[in-house]
């Protein structure tokens, strides 16, 4: 666990490619995930995110994701608190850019973090 005191992964921890078993949850605003996120995660802005709960599903480990790992960790502690297997992504989608991982985007100009 990070210092933040809720469950942590790194980027590292998260396999190339498919996330697999994981849910990928980014909690950004819409201009930041549409300037780049990670292909098949799935976007809930955290001020949406208590209505929207339905979405988040139970049988899966739950990895939160915002720009720095701050929003997230908010996040992560709300829906352990609720009974998910939910983890922060350590750095965010800053660290996911450092290590060079891939991102999309939803506009013309090539994927980075907002």
């Amino acid at each position: 666990m990070g210092s933040d005191q809720v469950p942590t992964v790194t980027v590292a921890d998260i396999p190339p490619g498919t996330p697999g078993e994981l849910f990928l949850l980014d909690v950004r605003e819409p201009e930041e995930w549409a300037a780049g996120h990670i292909d098949g995660a799935a976007h809930i802005p955290m001020g949406e995110l208590t209505g929207r709960l339905g979405e988040v599903p139970r049988s899966a480990r739950v990895v939160a994701v915002c720009r720095s790992g701050n929003r997230s960790a908010r996040v992560t502690a709300y829906l352990v608190g609720g009974g998910w297997d939910a983890h922060n992504l350590e750095g965010g989608m800053m660290a996911w850019a450092a290590l060079g991982r891939p991102m999309t985007a939803d506009t013309s100009v090539p994927p980075f973090v907002l």
